[in-house]
């Protein structure tokens, strides 16, 4: 019961993202090593920066950053002289930036090959929306708990606005796991299908967004959240089986 409000809620916050952090409009490059964001799932101005990632298809090697976290946020501090979030850190051009405007426009300039979309200049309006989008998750993703710390990062495959893959997040902020968040946002209308139903309505589907690609490679079938745990070789669907194996594997 308390999984099934968890998604509840999850699915409000989704719905007051008003279709952000589904779809991907694609870029113009990949970045060839990883960016590092530096953040923390419940903070609005990160989910910003996150809806951008999806809307261009871009990975990126998350930090959590959890309040009264003592894994990351100190490092934040010695890198870039404050705690402030979202951190965005680029190794293959040495920019490091503060602030969810100037970190958005900054990659759609270098890894879209165009301007941040009008719809992001209207500064007031999406960090209200995204204000919004938090409350009904309240205090998840925002502290921190207990854990071991892996010594490899994990990898989530995701995309910004599901309401399934959002706990998994929130718990990985909050135990402090490093992650590399792999998008799988939506660039075509069969992958609006629901993948119960995919496989009869939509026999012939085939992804084109490359980690749906990896996906369907990988696991034989497309569903996020999906994780993949190079440390012990585990890799699984399943939000609530997920937050399990986490709690098992990496909670104090």
């Amino acid at each position: 019961m308390s999984h099934t409000l968890d998604v509840l809620q999850s699915l409000a916050s989704s719905t007051l993202q008003q279709g952000r952090g589904i779809n991907t409009a694609g870029h113009s490059r990949q970045p060839a090593e990883p960016l590092e964001l530096y953040d923390m799932e419940g903070c609005p101005f990160c989910r910003l920066v996150r809806e951008a990632l999806t809307d261009l298809d871009l990975d990126a090697l998350i930090f959590p950053c959890p309040k009264d976290g003592d894994r990351y946020r100190p490092l934040v501090e010695r890198l870039g002289g404050k705690q402030q979030f979202p951190y965005l850190m680029d190794p293959n051009t040495g920019a490091a930036l503060y602030e969810s405007s100037d970190i958005i426009e900054y990659l759609y300039q270098e890894y879209g090959g165009r301007p941040a979309p009008k719809r992001w200049l209207v500064r007031s309006l999406r960090t209200a929306a995204s204000v919004a989008a938090s409350l009904p998750r309240a205090r998840r993703g925002i502290y921190s708990d207990e854990s071991v710390v892996p010594e490899q990062p994990l990898e989530l495959y995701s995309f910004e606005a599901s309401p399934f893959a959002r706990l998994v997040r929130e718990r990985l902020t909050e135990l402090q796991i490093p992650y590399t968040l792999r998008q799988c946002g939506r660039d075509q209308w069969q992958d609006w299908v629901l993948p119960p139903l995919r496989k009869k309505l939509v026999p012939d589907y085939a992804p084109s967004q490359r980690n749906r690609v990896t996906l369907m490679d990988r696991a034989g079938r497309i569903a996020v959240p999906y994780l993949v745990d190079p440390n012990t070789g585990v890799e699984m669907f399943e939000s609530a089986a997920i937050l399990d194996y986490l709690e098992q594997t990496y909670a104090r």
